[in-house]
């Protein structure tokens, strides 16, 4: 591709490079840069891609992109922004193939991955639409699973999933966005149909510094949006759309909503409640657990009619819709106590989790969980307030304490705990704490295994190790079963 080509609708401030030659690939990463490559240099929060421009020319680059002329005689291109002219070049490489496609994005601190399923399900089965999705749990074109290593990928690899969902023949696109990937304009340009909010609370603040940062960096979905779906109850929800460019339809269980839920019924198979619209009532049915559900499944009623699909008709597919892997999971145990995975690893997360177990559970609540390393330190105590305060009893482990000491990031959690009747222990080994949390079951027992959810691995020193909790529970059973025998 020429050059002038993948440049196209970028504002160039100066250029040495010859705008004709021809670009065989596009690289942000010099470690992957190769021989006729354009390559992309990024400022970033952990460093700075110009450092890295000897390094790819080296490896072959062409050509640089950049906000800062490089030294040297390589040809270059500068722009007031690398990061979206490489969202703009690789909507350009790969010939815009957001535009052939329905894009929906899904925003907030919880609830995204659930709500990204639920839509899927409902846009699969009201129209036979084949639905690519992007997320936390994994990346998917229709039936076909691929691997993801964060919620939002980089802009060149968005375009580049894209390109594979439309040529594979998807009509839609439900994806989460993550509030780091609007901040850093993975996103930038995607012309969005329809855009989710589903709540805002403490979260990646060692990342935004503020609640108030963080709220703004959701907020730029709706800039960028035909319809925007929000949240009304949500205290941030006034902030968030203040600027919106887009239509607005809000959900929530409080007056004024544009869909609002009546008669919630919680129970420990799931949620059901009246989904009430114009004064039209429409019963609904969800086969997962917890209060939040309700508001999860009113963002997703609300963005299916945006796009066609009526409420009936989506609430009789949301009765037959499966678990989401990792959220309110459960797996099989041995005995009259249930097991329960949830990737709860904020406050809020936890706190509803527990608040929904608590609902149903017959005995004691069991709450086991850790904190991420290399993030906000300040939800820590928190979190074990929460657990403190919605559970009978308390396991403090480890959960992905990345270049941390886990044991530091335990002591960082137990202040929370301390002056709490709620009894606890600590053990820090992640598979050991789960042995420990089996051996002591009771009759009745709702233990919850909270913060990782779908992942199968655990983050040390930037080496994951696997580590699936249900792999761990069944072979612990099965090995107890042994020994019994």
């Amino acid at each position: 591709m020429k050059l002038a080509d993948l440049l196209e609708n970028i504002a160039i401030k100066a250029a040495t490079a010859d705008l004709e030659a021809e670009i065989t690939g596009v690289s942000y990463d010099s470690r992957h840069t190769r021989p006729g490559d354009l390559f992309v240099a990024m400022t970033g929060f952990a460093t700075d891609g110009h450092k890295f421009i000897p390094a790819a020319v080296e490896k072959g680059a062409v050509c640089i992109l950049c906000q800062t002329p490089p030294a040297g005689e390589i040809p270059y291109v500068q722009v007031e922004n690398s990061r979206r002219a490489l969202a703009v070049v690789g909507a350009n490489f790969f010939h815009h193939p957001a535009r052939e496609m329905t894009m929906v994005g899904v925003t907030g601190t919880n609830g995204k991955t659930t709500t990204t399923y639920l839509l899927k399900d409902i846009l699969e089965h009201a129209a036979g639409a084949k639905v690519g999705l992007i997320g936390t749990n994994q990346n998917m074109i229709g039936d076909q699973v691929i691997h993801t290593e964060r919620t939002t990928p980089e802009s060149f690899e968005v375009q580049k999933l894209f390109r594979e969902m439309a040529d594979a023949g998807c009509t839609h696109v439900v994806m989460e966005v993550s509030s780091h990937a609007l901040s850093l304009d993975r996103v930038y340009g995607v012309p969005y149909a329809v855009g989710i909010f589903t709540n805002l609370t403490q979260d990646h603040l060692d990342f935004h510094g503020t609640m108030e940062a963080y709220c703004d960096a959701k907020a730029i979905l709706f800039q960028n949006c035909g319809v925007g779906i929000y949240n009304a109850d949500d205290p941030w929800a006034e902030r968030l759309m203040a600027h919106a460019t887009c239509k607005k339809f809000s959900f929530g269980e409080k007056d004024g909503a544009d869909l609002r839920a009546e008669n919630i019924r919680l129970h420990d198979k799931g949620v059901a409640f009246d989904a009430v619209e114009n004064g039209k009532s429409r019963e609904i049915q969800v086969a997962i657990p917890g209060g939040f559900m309700v508001y999860n499944t009113l963002g997703v009623l609300a963005a299916a009619q945006a796009l066609g699909v009526p409420l009936e008709q989506s609430g009789k597919i949301l009765s037959h819709t499966a678990h989401v892997k990792g959220r309110v999971e459960p797996v099989p145990t041995d005995g009259d106590y249930t097991i329960l995975i949830d990737y709860a690893h904020t406050p809020d997360a936890l706190e509803n989790v527990l608040k929904a177990v608590q609902g149903f559970a017959k005995g004691r609540v069991v709450a086991l969980f850790g904190c991420g390393g290399d993030r906000d330190r300040t939800k820590r105590p928190q979190m074990g307030k929460i657990a403190a305060d919605h559970a009978d009893f308390v396991i403090v482990t480890s959960d992905n304490p990345r270049t941390e000491d886990p044991a530091a990031i335990i002591a960082d959690i137990l202040p929370g705990l301390a002056d709490t009747q709620t009894p606890h222990v600590t053990i820090e080994n992640r598979v050991e704490a789960i042995h420990y949390a089996i051996d002591h079951a009771r009759k009745g027992d709702v233990i919850v295994l909270a913060g990782k959810g779908h992942e199968d691995y655990q983050e040390i020193n930037h080496v994951k190790h696997h580590l699936d909790e249900r792999e761990v529970v069944a072979e612990y059973l099965k090995a107890r079963m042994s020994q019994n025998r």
